[in-house]
């Protein structure tokens, strides 16, 4: 059965319209379905030089095939008209619209994957709609508790304890408990999405040296250490608490199926210097399939025809894994 994955444009004045526009101009074994807006897909794509209809989208037809250069669209029409390049806040509650109802379609199975265009938080905070990112925007539009963010490519894969937060709050959001949480979603994830029974993980301290024994802070002996421990004890593969700085070396590379970084600048320069362009976001533990681009609206290159499609293309070809695998863990 052909599989039917919604894809969010995002920011209207950024690249988003322009890479959904660059994949819909593919064949694909699963059916793509846009949310955004009619005009502005239809200006960028005739700024572009790209062939592009967009027909109504019918949710009561089963699912076929995507065909290139026809891009079925629930219209949401932003509130004022988009120039590429210029971001406008009030076109910000066009951006939560769009991922609402991408949402709500995953969660009655109308769509079996969420696949996210890239957004601008600053200027959906500047609107006065509180967002730190598409991770917490769906762990509570989802009522989830665990939500996990995984970045994977074809050499890496990094996961995080703590997302989108300024530095000095991260000590004191990582806890046992929340520690716990996180080791679970990612052995989880790692074993029902990517067919990883065993995973091997390797946890990063937070501090210099993993803390130096406790000399360079406590939060490895305190916390992440025993945390470890626990998980070692259950028969986990695990590794660490160790180093961040040393932690990407060959050898351990080819030891790990997966990284745990404590935040957000710890791990990701690492995987997107391996593979900027062509590396996913997933979020793990929540109750439906979401992936996303890797990057963020760059701004500069809307409508100039210079954005790569490549990590949206990745994004719905991991997407599609992910509900094959789902599939095959139900029927099993």
């Amino acid at each position: 059965m052909t599989s039917r994955l919604i894809v969010t444009t995002g920011e209207p004045a950024g690249i988003g319209p322009d890479t959904l526009i660059a994949v819909a101009q593919l064949d694909w074994d699963v059916e793509l379905v846009a949310v955004g807006c009619r005009k502005t897909l239809s200006d960028r794509a005739q700024q572009l030089g790209l062939s592009l209809s967009l027909p109504s989208f019918e949710s009561n037809v089963p699912a076929k095939p995507h065909c290139a250069h026809s891009l079925p669209l629930i219209d949401v029409p932003v509130s004022t008209a988009c120039i590429p390049g210029h971001l406008n806040t009030l076109n910000a509650s066009h951006v939560l619209a769009q991922l609402d109802i991408a949402i709500e379609l995953c969660r009655h199975n109308e769509c079996q994957a969420l696949v996210t265009g890239p957004v601008h938080k600053g200027v959906i905070n500047a609107a006065g709609h509180p967002f730190s990112g598409h991770t917490e925007y769906l762990e509570t539009a989802t009522s989830s508790r665990n939500a996990l963010m995984l970045l994977t490519n074809e050499r890496l894969r990094v996961a995080l304890a703590t997302t989108h937060l300024p530095l000095r709050s991260v000590p004191d959001a990582i806890s046992r408990v929340s520690l716990t949480q996180s080791l679970e979603t990612l052995i989880s994830g790692l074993r029902d999405g990517f067919g990883i029974d065993m995973p091997r993980i390797t946890v990063l301290g937070l501090n210099p040296h993993a803390g130096e024994g406790g000399h360079m802070g406590s939060e490895e002996t305190e916390i992440i250490g025993p945390v470890c421990d626990e998980f070692r004890a259950r028969g986990h593969r695990l590794s660490g608490p160790i180093s961040a700085d040393t932690a990407f070396r060959t050898e351990l590379r080819n030891d790990t199926d997966a990284y745990l970084a404590m935040f957000h600048d710890q791990g990701l320069p690492i995987i997107k210097s391996e593979g900027f362009g062509e590396t996913v976001n997933v979020t793990l533990g929540l109750p439906i399939v979401r992936t996303s681009v890797d990057h963020g609206s760059a701004l500069s290159l809307a409508g100039t025809g210079q954005a790569r499609a490549d990590s949206l293309k990745a994004a719905i070809q991991l997407a599609a894994q992910l509900v094959n695998a789902q599939a095959a863990g139900c029927a099993a």
